[in-house]
């Protein structure tokens, strides 16, 4: 079971700040799990897999874009899963390949990631698969 207290579990592990684009802070989290309150409202970056005991993090606190591994994606869409459990929240929500970005670590992600699927208020923003994690954030979020 989810921790569904103040914080995802791991309140005080490090979250680089590695932009601010207007009001929003992107936050690199390794896992999923280290995702808090104070982090409601911004961007993270989870290295994370998009599995449903991902998802069941990612979901505990309204965040502006919330970004996972697709994990190869698996069996049913079970890599991904996350996705639509945001979107069912009304979260923006986008997956980077495994291919292009090692799963567990935000900064690859935010280095090296190639957006390849987005839910649907994510596409609403403009996000797009195909794209560097960092170009469509930047694009999109950039005041």
């Amino acid at each position: 079971m989810v921790n569904t207290g103040a914080t995802g579990g791991n309140a005080g592990m490090p979250k680089p700040v590695v932009a601010v684009l207007g009001r929003l802070r992107v936050l690199l989290l390794d896992s999923i799990t280290w995702v808090e309150a104070a982090d409601a409202g911004h961007i993270v970056i989870s290295g994370s897999h998009g599995g449903r005991s991902a998802g069941e993090y990612a979901i505990l606190f309204p965040l502006a874009l919330c970004c996972i591994n697709d994990a190869g994606v698996g069996k049913d869409r079970a890599g991904i899963v996350a996705l639509d459990m945001l979107e069912a929240r009304g979260t923006p929500g986008l997956a980077f390949s495994h291919d292009s970005a090692r799963i567990g670590e935000a900064q690859d992600a935010w280095d090296h990631g190639v957006v390849s699927h987005v839910n649907a208020d994510a596409a609403v923003l403009g996000l797009a698969v195909g794209q560097s994690l960092r170009e469509e954030i930047t694009r999109v979020f950039a005041p």
